[in-house]
């Protein structure tokens, strides 16, 4: 029996799932810019005209693997944080996770951060949506602090949300340019020690704490050199 012709018989779903699961094994392989489609087609076991019923190009192909690699976060990721009791321990938790998954997954983070994200559909896309999914949590747990009165109530959610992961991007990109490492149990610490210390109310003056606004100084100074 030929390949296309066992192929044929799957479903749309199926087939879609092997593409994805050949499109990822190839990328962790060849990355984006030597990513062929016709060696994604030979490890999914399907002809390379199969390919293109399912995604119109490499683009959306990427784009949908790492759509994929989202939901798998999130989804694995749910029942522990509902777990987790106490904001600053959520908040440690959501930072750990994220550099845990920059260090297990580089090449995805790459591909998100350097070919998706400046992508002018990016903002329109399910990746976009899924992003926002991903980070707001960090929102939701700062206005459930502040609700609970743990938290500042001056303190901007959306704020705390751009500094973490303003801050794990810039800290990890040596990382991803395979210029340098870092340790996700001592970074996590670090930054969620300093982000706690910014918006506690154990630390409350009635103001914007002057190390929350350095956070966002540095945070807006690495922008300009690095995007």
């Amino acid at each position: 029996m030929s390949i296309k012709r066992r192929a044929s018989r799957m479903s749309p779903e199926k087939r879609t799932a092997d593409i994805l699961a050949a499109a990822r094994h190839v990328f962790s392989k060849r990355g984006y810019d030597d990513l062929v489609m016709a060696e994604i087609a030979d490890q999914a076991g399907v002809v390379e005209g199969s390919i293109y019923r399912y995604f119109r190009n490499k683009r959306e192909l990427m784009f949908r693997m790492a759509e994929d690699w989202f939901e798998e976060m999130i989804s694995n990721d749910e029942q522990t944080l509902q777990a987790i009791s106490g904001i600053a321990n959520r908040l440690r938790f959501i930072i750990h996770r994220h550099l845990i998954s920059i260090q297990e997954q580089p090449d995805l983070s790459r591909l998100v951060f350097q070919h998706l994200r400046p992508d002018p559909e990016y903002r329109s896309s399910k990746l976009f949506e899924l992003n926002r999914a991903y980070t707001g949590r960090v929102i939701q747990i700062v206005r459930e602090g502040v609700e609970e009165g743990e938290l500042r109530s001056n303190i901007s959610a959306v704020l705390v949300r751009d500094l973490i992961f303003g801050s794990i991007e810039h800290r990890t990109w040596a990382f991803l340019r395979k210029e340098g490492d870092f340790n996700a149990d001592e970074l996590a610490d670090e930054l969620a020690r300093l982000i706690w210390k910014g918006i506690s109310l154990e630390n409350d003056t009635g103001e914007i704490s002057p190390l929350l606004e350095r956070l966002e100084s540095t945070l807006c100074r690495l922008e300009k050199e690095f995007l």
